[in-house]
This record gives C-alpha cells, sequence and structure tokens, in this order.
C-alpha cells in the first residue's frame, strides 16, 4: 500500500577501480525508524560502514543492489554502465518512489521516476549516505571473495582499485576475467601482449 511521498537515495561504489563490478543501491528510508551515523560511506570506518549496513537493511522501507559487470562497462563504459545501475537499482526497489535522488551532477535518462541530482549528495541526504554504504559494503565484500577465486592480484586489500601493488600484480599475472579491458592499465597490457 502507497502511503506519502516516497523519496529513494542512490549511489555507487567502485568506479575507479580496474577489477569488479560497479555496485549500485538505491534505498527508501523509513522516516520512523532512523539510523544514526549515516554518512558518505568513504568518510566512515570499515567497522562503522559493517555496523550500518544491516541496520540500513532492516529498518528501510525498501533496498535493491545491483552490480554491473566487468564485461558490461566494457561494453558500455563506466558511465553509462554506472548510469544503467541507477535506473535498474530504483526500478528494483519494492515500493515505487516519487523521486530519486542521484549523488553526482548527471541523472540516468531512463529512470522509472522522477531524480535529482545532487552534487556531494552521499554527504547530505541520509537515503543517498544509506545507498553508497549498501554499495561499497557489498562490492568490498565481493573483492574479498575474488581474492579467493583469482589469488594473487590482492582484492581483498585494495579492492581493485589501481595501487602500486595490484599494478605490479597485474603486470605479473595478466589479467583475469574480472579485469575491466577498457581501461588504459588493463588495455596498455593486453595490446602489448598482442604485439610480443
Amino acid at each position: 500500500m502507497q502511503s506519502g511521498f516516497l523519496t529513494a537515495g542512490v549511489d555507487e561504489a567502485g568506479r575507479g577501480p580496474l577489477a569488479g563490478p560497479v555496485a549500485v543501491a538505491a534505498v527508501i528510508l523509513d522516516p520512523d525508524r532512523p539510523i544514526a551515523g549515516l554518512n558518505d560511506s568513504k568518510k566512515l570506518s570499515e567497522k562503522k560502514r559493517e555496523a550500518l549496513y544491516p541496520l540500513i537493511l532492516e529498518r528501510a522501507l525498501a533496498c535493491c543492489i545491483v552490480l554491473v559487470e566487468a564485461d558490461e562497462i566494457d561494453r558500455l563504459n563506466i558511465f553509462q554502465a554506472t548510469m544503467a545501475g541507477m535506473s535498474r537499482a530504483v526500478a528494483g526497489l519494492s515500493r515505487v518512489p516519487g523521486e530519486a535522488l542521484i549523488d553526482g551532477n548527471k541523472l540516468p535518462k531512463d529512470l522509472p521516476c522522477a531524480g535529482r541530482a545532487i552534487v556531494g549528495g552521499d554527504a547530505l541526504e541520509p537515503a543517498i549516505s544509506a545507498a553508497s554504504i549498501l554499495a561499497k559494503v557489498s562490492r568490498d565484500r565481493l573483492m574479498v571473495a575474488m581474492d579467493d577465486t583469482f589469488p594473487g592480484y590482492g582484492f581483498a586489500v585494495h579492492k581493485g582499485y589501481p595501487t602500486p601493488a595490484h599494478l605490479a600484480a597485474l603486470e605479473r599475472l595478466g589479467p583475469c576475467p574480472q579485469h575491466r579491458r577498457s581501461f588504459a592499465p588493463v588495455r596498455r597490457l593486453l595490446e602489448g601482449s598482442a604485439s610480443d
């Protein structure tokens, strides 16, 4: 049953890494069940994010977490893949929001409701903060699990971001199936091995 105007917060994690998916979350918070401590996930410790994650899932009116995999990122480009993930996350909510608040300065074209882009929204709007925490924790957990499947890259530590250790492992081992082929460091390696 729909009562009142519902607002969804939407954010992503993992646009910058060389490997793994982009995680996108949409959250409709319950005004009657506030969650203390919400903030931009990047400003919270891992321990704090992990503590907030189950609270958000339990208290929110609706949540949806979507993963856009590396092959789709390569096909669409990272910006379009993120936009597609945002639309899917909002469409996947069990309740239909009247408006989606998107962190950033761009709106997906095919949002299933009205949308508003808010620069720095993950620190300003609790629903976007909640979405940023769900996206970040989901993605981090996935990258830790991926470390077992593809050992040697250090995914559990750097989560796929282009750290010196990750770049060195990439050089040593070559890309794994989770690496984004369209990202420059991976592409250069592949082009280099093709010309050997």
